[in-house]
């Protein structure tokens, strides 16, 4: 079985409120959803816009034993895909600083 981090960033696994580390994933590249932002007027002379997401960009196929950590929004926009976790319970320092999660979501 693999986990593969395929977030812009490593995504730490901590327990406990002591934040003690469990995994540490590096960015093994990066899947994301194609995106297409077009105006979509102003508001008081503020210009707006409008994203429409598209198709995953560095989707690899289905491999029975290998998961993927990828963003919330590539997982929302992929239901069928049960390869797929997002880190969750997200733990943060002091300061409100993001130092990892305590579970991968699924």
């Amino acid at each position: 079985m693999a986990i593969i981090n395929m977030t812009p960033h490593p995504v730490v696994v901590v327990t406990g409120d002591d934040g003690l580390k469990v995994a540490r994933f590096e960015s093994a590249g990066q899947i994301r959803l194609a995106a297409c932002t077009e105006p979509a007027g102003d508001i008081e002379g503020i210009p707006t816009s409008r994203t429409r997401f598209g198709e995953p960009v560095g989707l690899p196929a289905f491999e029975a034993g290998t998961w993927y950590i990828v963003s919330q929004l590539v997982k929302s926009a992929l239901p069928a895909r049960t390869d797929l976790l997002v880190p969750a319970e997200v733990v943060r320092d002091a300061n409100g600083n993001i130092i990892g999660c305590r579970s991968l979501g699924r």
